[in-house]
Protein backbone atom coordinates (compact mmCIF):
# COMPACT_ATOMS: atom_id res chain seq x y z
CA UNK A 1 0.00 0.00 0.00
CA UNK A 2 1.60 3.23 -1.14
CA UNK A 3 1.47 6.12 1.30
CA UNK A 4 -1.35 8.49 0.31
CA UNK A 5 -0.27 11.78 -1.17
CA UNK A 6 -0.71 14.72 1.20
CA UNK A 7 -3.64 16.82 0.01
CA UNK A 8 -2.41 19.58 -2.29
CA UNK A 9 -2.89 23.21 -1.42
CA UNK A 10 -5.94 24.45 -3.34
CA UNK A 11 -3.93 26.53 -5.82
CA UNK A 12 -1.09 24.07 -6.28
CA UNK A 13 -0.55 22.04 -9.39
CA UNK A 14 -0.77 18.39 -8.38
CA UNK A 15 2.53 16.54 -8.36
CA UNK A 16 0.99 13.42 -9.90
CA UNK A 17 1.28 12.65 -13.60
CA UNK A 18 -1.75 12.81 -15.85
CA UNK A 19 -1.69 9.00 -15.92
CA UNK A 20 -2.00 9.00 -12.12
CA UNK A 21 -4.79 11.61 -12.11
CA UNK A 22 -6.79 9.80 -14.80
CA UNK A 23 -6.27 6.39 -13.17
CA UNK A 24 -7.30 7.64 -9.75
CA UNK A 25 -10.44 9.17 -11.25
CA UNK A 26 -11.34 5.91 -13.03
CA UNK A 27 -10.60 3.79 -9.95
CA UNK A 28 -12.78 6.06 -7.81
CA UNK A 29 -15.86 5.20 -9.87
CA UNK A 30 -17.97 2.19 -8.85
CA UNK A 31 -17.88 0.74 -12.38
CA UNK A 32 -14.13 1.43 -12.80
CA UNK A 33 -14.86 3.32 -16.01
CA UNK A 34 -15.64 6.96 -16.75
CA UNK A 35 -16.62 9.18 -19.65
CA UNK A 36 -14.12 11.85 -20.67
CA UNK A 37 -16.38 14.57 -19.23
CA UNK A 38 -16.52 12.70 -15.91
CA UNK A 39 -12.72 12.41 -15.82
CA UNK A 40 -12.50 16.20 -16.34
CA UNK A 41 -15.06 16.76 -13.59
CA UNK A 42 -13.30 14.46 -11.12
CA UNK A 43 -9.98 16.23 -11.73
CA UNK A 44 -11.57 19.65 -11.21
CA UNK A 45 -13.46 18.50 -8.11
CA UNK A 46 -10.35 17.02 -6.52
CA UNK A 47 -7.73 19.48 -7.78
CA UNK A 48 -9.09 23.05 -7.74
CA UNK A 49 -5.87 24.09 -9.51
CA UNK A 50 -7.50 22.97 -12.78
CA UNK A 51 -10.80 24.82 -12.24
CA UNK A 52 -9.45 28.27 -13.02
CA UNK A 53 -6.96 27.23 -15.67
CA UNK A 54 -7.41 27.66 -19.37
CA UNK A 55 -8.66 24.43 -20.84
CA UNK A 56 -5.34 23.29 -22.33
CA UNK A 57 -4.91 20.68 -19.57
CA UNK A 58 -7.87 18.86 -21.09
CA UNK A 59 -5.80 18.28 -24.23
CA UNK A 60 -3.20 16.59 -22.03
CA UNK A 61 -5.88 14.33 -20.55
CA UNK A 62 -7.14 13.33 -24.01
CA UNK A 63 -3.57 12.88 -25.23
CA UNK A 64 -2.75 10.56 -22.32
CA UNK A 65 -5.93 8.52 -22.77
CA UNK A 66 -5.35 7.91 -26.45
CA UNK A 67 -1.58 7.45 -26.41
CA UNK A 68 -1.08 5.18 -23.41
CA UNK A 69 -1.97 1.52 -23.80
CA UNK A 70 -2.84 1.39 -20.10
CA UNK A 71 -6.15 3.10 -20.99
CA UNK A 72 -8.79 1.33 -23.06
CA UNK A 73 -12.19 2.32 -24.41
CA UNK A 74 -14.92 0.49 -22.52
CA UNK A 75 -18.07 0.96 -24.57
CA UNK A 76 -20.15 3.93 -25.64
CA UNK A 77 -22.12 6.03 -23.21
CA UNK A 78 -25.84 5.44 -22.85
CA UNK A 79 -26.64 8.61 -24.79
CA UNK A 80 -24.12 7.71 -27.50
CA UNK A 81 -22.00 10.78 -26.77
CA UNK A 82 -18.48 9.55 -26.18
CA UNK A 83 -16.83 6.42 -24.85
CA UNK A 84 -16.20 5.13 -21.39
CA UNK A 85 -12.50 4.87 -20.52
CA UNK A 86 -11.11 2.13 -18.30
CA UNK A 87 -7.72 0.85 -17.19
CA UNK A 88 -6.27 -2.04 -19.16
CA UNK A 89 -6.59 -5.25 -17.08
CA UNK A 90 -2.81 -5.75 -17.25
CA UNK A 91 -2.29 -2.42 -15.44
CA UNK A 92 -5.19 -2.57 -13.00
CA UNK A 93 -3.40 -4.25 -10.11
CA UNK A 94 -0.38 -1.92 -10.22
CA UNK A 95 -2.52 1.21 -10.59
CA UNK A 96 -4.80 0.15 -7.73
CA UNK A 97 -1.66 0.00 -5.54
CA UNK A 98 -0.64 3.48 -6.65
CA UNK A 99 2.15 2.36 -9.00
CA UNK A 100 1.65 4.44 -12.13
CA UNK A 101 4.95 3.77 -13.85
CA UNK A 102 4.40 3.90 -17.55
CA UNK A 103 4.63 0.42 -18.93
CA UNK A 104 3.26 -1.24 -21.99
CA UNK A 105 0.16 -3.28 -21.38
CA UNK A 106 1.01 -6.90 -21.94
CA UNK A 107 -1.35 -7.81 -24.76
Amino acid sequence: QAAPHPPPEPGDKPSQSYIALISTAILSSPEKKLLLSDIYQWIMDNYPYFKNKEKSWRNSVRHNLSLNECFVKAGRSDNGKGHFWAIHPANLEDFAKGDYHRRRARR
